[in-house]
């Protein structure tokens, strides 16, 4: 399986408003205990230890590039 990084869904506004909403209400230790839960129950539907290792590099890469950006825009 390779890691895919388009949307899959047919309407993603949906899927990302479906996220944004079951984290109302919650405490800052709740979302984020909520967002571990997530990403271990889809890790787990996908199965597959190389695209959960891809998709781990990449969610750091991210990170990183994000980071770098606010500290140019900091300078």
């Amino acid at each position: 399986m390779v890691l895919s990084t388009s949307s899959n869904f047919p309407t993603p506004d949906d899927a990302f408003r479906a996220i944004v909403e079951a984290h109302r209400g919650l405490s800052e230790e709740q979302s984020a205990d909520f967002d571990a839960a997530l990403v271990l129950i889809l890790a787990n539907h996908i199965g597959d230890i190389e695209v959960l290792r891809e998709a781990i590099t990449l969610a750091k890469r991210r990170m990183i590039d994000v980071s770098q950006q606010q500290q140019q825009q900091q300078q």
